[in-house]
Order: structure tokens, then C-alpha cells, then sequence
């Protein structure tokens, strides 16, 4: 599986806000704007806002952005840092429908499981997730 790893420049302000959401963050290769709760929520949604953005851009055939080609000029308060983002396995993320799987288990499995309410399809999928770092 050939990755896509892009890295793009964000710039994280802090500011009390009364919603609770105090860093505001700014995408200048995109021209976008999030923000987080803290640090961590910033830059993850920051990488969020970045796989939504080149996923529209690549569905409507825009030329996905340069990481780096807008400069920006940043207020000695802010954190300017890098933001990658893994852009086959953030669309592979995003695709939600089902596929239907025929699968084998073992007989006892199977009873042990019905017994307990054991959805087998939500515990193959976490599993998967889990095993694929997902």
C-alpha cells in the first residue's frame, strides 16, 4: 500500500474563548480556520480539516496545494508547526460503507459468542482497527 504523506504548515493562536474551544488555528496553504480545546484537539483537528479539504479538492479536480507556497507572517505569541497527514488512509478513514464479509469461525466460537450477545461484525471491525493501527 503506497502511502500519501503530505505536511502542511498551521499556525495555533491562543485565545479564552467562552465555548471552551481556546486555540484557533490557521491553515494558510488552504486559506482555512479551526480550532481546538487544547493543543492536541487543535492539531488534530487541524489534520482533519486538511484531509476534508484535499478530499473535496480532489473530488471537484482541483490541483491539490503546495505545502509551503503561501507565506505567512506569524505574531510572536503563536506556534507556528507541521501538521502530516496520510491522505490514503485519512480517505480510507472517511468511507464508511459496508462491504459484506463471508467469513469462518470455529463452532464453539460462534456459540460462545451468540451466548454472550456478541455483535460479530462491530468485533471484527474493532479488531481490524486495532491490528491495522487504524
Amino acid at each position: 500500500m503506497k502511502e500519501n504523506i503530505l505536511v502542511y504548515p498551521i499556525v495555533i493562536s491562543h485565545e479564552k474563548d467562552p465555548s471552551g474551544f481556546d486555540y484557533f488555528v490557521s491553515i494558510p496553504d488552504l486559506d482555512g480556520f479551526t480550532q481546538g480545546k487544547d493543543l492536541a484537539d487543535a492539531i488534530e483537528m487541524a489534520r482533519d480539516y486538511i484531509g476534508n479539504m484535499l478530499i473535496e479538492l480532489e473530488r471537484s479536480g482541483k490541483k491539490l496545494p503546495e505545502p509551503n507556497s503561501v507565506k505567512f507572517e506569524i505574531d510572536p505569541h503563536d506556534i507556528k508547526t507541521l501538521v502530516d497527514i496520510n491522505l490514503k488512509k485519512f480517505k480510507a478513514q472517511s468511507d464508511n460503507k459496508v462491504i459484506k464479509k463471508t467469513l469462518s469461525i470455529p463452532s464453539y466460537l460462534n456459540e460462545l459468542g451468540n451466548e454472550a450477545g456478541i455483535n460479530f461484525s462491530q468485533t471484527l471491525t474493532e479488531a481490524l482497527k486495532e491490528k491495522l493501527g487504524v
